[in-house]
Parts: structure tokens; sequence; C-alpha cells
């Protein structure tokens, strides 16, 4: 079957009234799952899994999937309009999407948040579709070196979300790789930085760390100011809402970059959404004119991390489908949901279930428009959540925090690590180190440690195995640059302005 009558007979499957229903419960779920932080796509999936047992497994699979990627669509709206990231791929988007709500352009950025995620997650559906095998068997040449390159790309991107200064970005990320580090060790399950607590042993939570970092700490630094903060100013109308035509071409770029670089890296297994959205936001930032605004509201830093986010949904499906190999919790579940219904993923996949995978493709195009109708419509609905007062706003936040995070593990000792969390949000606050660093450091610190202790069991202890394989190479070399160019760009500005002082 080829591409043209393989999507015909999608859309055939897809526009059934029946599955056109889980499409709308499973995107309107999603959404939802988006915006509680702490519950996410994994935990609301899997809830969901007995009940789909008696479901036919195209409807079935077409709500699970909008589930998996309406959730990046909702993420945003609390980190544009709270600082509260929904999911850990949102934590990007607090960085210059809160600065906008402040700025009152709460409504711009919600709008270009929801064109992003349109636009980079119909590229990802069409990746997916058109490139789907050969981008599988590139992924097949990934071994433990190749992703410890690519980890170490994505950290040496902190230096382009470091803000001033570069020494307190490498501090903070440090700080992070070390909170990686706390619980048990992968290889040797000894214990590491547990400080005789049974509840650290399984590690810190992600949801625990960002949300007590920007959440939490965001407050706290605001309850400080002794004015009473004015409602943000919200204009009305949906028109006054939307993202202007400068945005729109300010975007151009950031629409392009997201959808390619989200896709190309969904397609590694294990890389996910997070690392997808620091490096667009990252390449997004190198490559502009006004790079230096990024971090103080600027719409191109919400348009390619949501664009990465949404396009990464087509391209993890990728080694889900044709190789059987999940890239995330999520994919892992919807394997494990596959393997319910009695299919097998792996090469023969598409030739012998085209109406399953025909059907799941044709109903991301349909999804996608409906979370498109849904979302901009509620955009004057979202914003108007900024002219809340103070009184009303920061414990509805804190109170939010407390329920994501319990939510999640149902622990007390997890409350007292946001709290503590927070303080430290506060404190990097006030002495103007960034969070960014410090989350990536904490995302990408496990899979790199056992990348690199990988590969050094695949070379008997020997590192040169990071730089004889030509991918891990290459992307080590890049990584060096971009932390390098920043020095020898700061030495010659100090040497032009030793050269002007002298005359």
């Amino acid at each position: 079957m080829d591409i043209a009558s393989g999507l015909l007979h999608g859309f055939a499957v897809a526009l059934q009234p029946a599955n056109v229903l889980w499409c709308f419960v499973g995107v309107l779920l999603g959404t939802i799952v988006g915006i509680m932080p702490g519950l996410g796509p994994p935990a609301t999936i899997a809830m969901l899994l007995p009940l789909t047992a008696h479901m036919d497994p195209a409807g079935a699979m077409i709500m699970l999937a909008g589930i998996y990627y309406g959730a990046k669509y909702g993420g945003s709206t609390t980190s544009i309009l709270l600082n509260v990231p929904g999911e850990s791929a949102s934590v990007v988007t607090c960085i210059d999407g809160y600065q906008l709500a402040r700025k009152g352009r709460a409504g711009a950025a919600l709008g270009i948040a929801a064109i992003a995620s349109f636009i980079a997650g119909t590229f990802g559906v069409v990746a997916l579709m058109l490139v789907a095998p050969p981008l599988a068997r590139l992924a097949l040449a990934f071994s433990s070196p190749e992703y410890f390159g690519l980890m170490a790309l994505g950290l040496a991107m902190v230096v382009l979300l470091a803000g001033r200064s570069l020494v307190k970005a490498l501090l903070a990320m440090l700080v992070g790789l070390w909170i990686a580090g706390i619980g048990t060790d992968p290889f040797s399950t000894t214990s590491r930085f547990t400080f005789g607590r049974m509840e650290l042993l399984s590690g810190i939570d992600f949801v625990v760390v960002a949300i007590g970092v920007f959440a939490l700490g965001e407050v706290l630094a605001n309850m400080e100011a002794r004015e009473e903060p004015q409602a943000l100013p919200v204009p009305k109308g949906l028109r006054n809402l939307l993202p202007t035509v400068q945005d729109l071409r300010d975007c151009r770029f950031a629409f392009v970059n997201g959808s390619v670089i989200g896709f190309l890296i969904g397609v590694l297994p294990g890389a996910g959404s997070t690392i997808a959205s620091f490096i667009s936001y990252g390449v997004e930032k190198a490559f502009s004119r006004r790079r230096e605004a990024f971090g103080t509201g600027v719409i191109e830093g919400v348009a390619a991390p949501e664009g990465a986010n949404n396009s990464e949904t087509g391209g993890a499906l990728v080694p889900l489908l044709t190789l059987g190999i999940p890239g995330s919790g999520t994919t892992a579940i919807l394997l494990a949901a596959l393997v319910l219904w009695g299919f097998k993923p792996g090469p023969l996949f598409i030739s012998e279930n085209p109406q399953l995978f025909w059907g799941l493709v044709a109903s991301m195009y349909i999804g996608n428009v409906l979370l498109l109708i849904l979302n901009l419509p509620l955009v004057p609905l979202f914003a108007q959540v900024l002219r809340a007062p103070a009184y009303v706003l920061y414990p509805a936040i804190i109170g939010l925090s407390i329920v994501g995070v319990y939510s999640v593990s149902g622990s007390v000792f997890d409350l007292g690590l946001l709290a503590a969390f927070g303080l430290l949000g506060y404190v990097m606050r006030k002495l103007d180190y960034p969070s960014a660093p410090l989350i990536l450091g904490l995302v990408l610190g496990g899979a790199m440690e056992r990348a690199l202790r990988q590969s050094l069991m695949m070379s008997e202890g020997s590192l040169t195995i990071l730089v004889s394989r030509p991918l891990a190479a290459a992307m080590l070399s890049c990584a060096l640059l971009i932390l390098l160019v920043p020095l020898f760009a700061r030495l010659n500005a100090w040497r032009l302005q030793a050269m002007e002082e002298e005359k």
C-alpha cells in the first residue's frame, strides 16, 4: 500500500463517528492533563489502559495517542500564566512565556503556543508518514557513545540559556547533575547521597524540583515585594488576544526550527521532548538578532520550544511502531497497550496492520485541528487568570503545586522536598542564578551517566570510544565549540575595550 492510498484508508478509519469521538475525548483529556502539573500523560494513559481492553483497538489507540499529544498543548497554559510547568517539556516555555504574560501579552503567548503546536504537530505527523523507515534505521545506528554525545550537546546548550553569567549557569547545571545522582546507583545498586533516608533511595522526582524551583520560588520572590502587585492588563476581544502579524513574522524560523529539531530528537529513543525543547530554544537564541532579549519575554522563545515539544510526538512514534522500541514512559505504556491488544510493533507492523497505523496517522491530523479549535477560543478565558489579585493567585499556585506533587507519589516527604526546592528557587532568584540549567542538568543527568558508563563497559574503560565513533565525536565537538565560542567572544570584547581605553 503506497502513502496516498494508505492515508486515504486512514481517513476512512479515523473519520468514523466513534473514532472522531474518541479522538476528541483524548485531546480534551490531554489538554486537561497538561494543565495539571504532576499528573502527566503516562499516569493518565496507565489509569485508562484497563478500560481499553474491550474497545476497538483503532479507537483506543486514537484516544490514548490524543492524550499523549494533547498534553503537549495544555502544558503551555500554566507555564505561561503561572510559571508552573505542567510537564517537564514545558519548563523551557516558562522562561519567556511567563515574562510575556507579566508584560500583558499573555494572550499573544498562549496564541503563538497553540499555533506553533499545530504547525509542528502537523509537521511531525507528515514526517512520521513519509520518512519513518529511513529515520528508524538511523536511530538504530545510535549506541551509548552517541547518546552520551547527544546529552553533552544538550548540556552545552545551557550556555545559550545562561543569561549574563556563564559561571553561574554552569554551577546551576552542576547542582542539577548532583540532584540527578541522588538515589540508588543503577549499576552497583549502592545508595548515593541519601543521608540515611529511605525515601531518597528512588531519587528525587523531577516534578518536585521543577514545581519547587519555578512555581514556589516565583511566589516567594513576588511575596517579598512590599507593594501589592497590580492586575496585569488583559485586552478584551479575541483579535487583541492573538499574536500580531509581526509576531508571526518573528516566529517564522522558530516554527521551522521547532518542527525539525523536535521530530529528529523524537526519533531517537530515550531523548524525549524535554531535550528537544531545550535544544530548539538554544538554537533559536543562537541565531536570533536579539539574543540578549531572550529570557525577558521574546515571542520566539515560546514558539520554538512549544513547536519542538509537539513535533517530538510524531518522531517518538517512529521507533515505537517500526522497531518496537519505546523512547519514553508514555510510549512504553502505548507499547504495552498494543501488546495487550495482540499486536507486535516492529518492521512488519505497518504492512500487517495498515488499518491501525494509517488510522492513527490520519487521526493525528484531525486531533491537531481539534486542539487548535479548542485552544484558540479559550485564550481570553486563560488570560483572565492573570487578573486575579495576589491574595487569590498566590495561594492558588501553592495549592496547585502541592496537589500536583502529592498526586505523583502520595508522600508527605515529597512535600517537604517541595518546600526546600521552593527556598532554593527563591535564593537563586535573589542571587541571579538561572533556573533552567539546573532543571536541564537534572533531566539529563541520569541518562548521561548511564550512557557514559555503558560506553566505558563497551570499551573496557577507554574514553577513546567517545571520539573514535564519528557521530559521537561530531556531537561532542559541537558541544565543545558551543562552550568555547562565548569565551572567545568575551575575550575579544575585553581586548577591544582595552584598546579603546589605551587611546
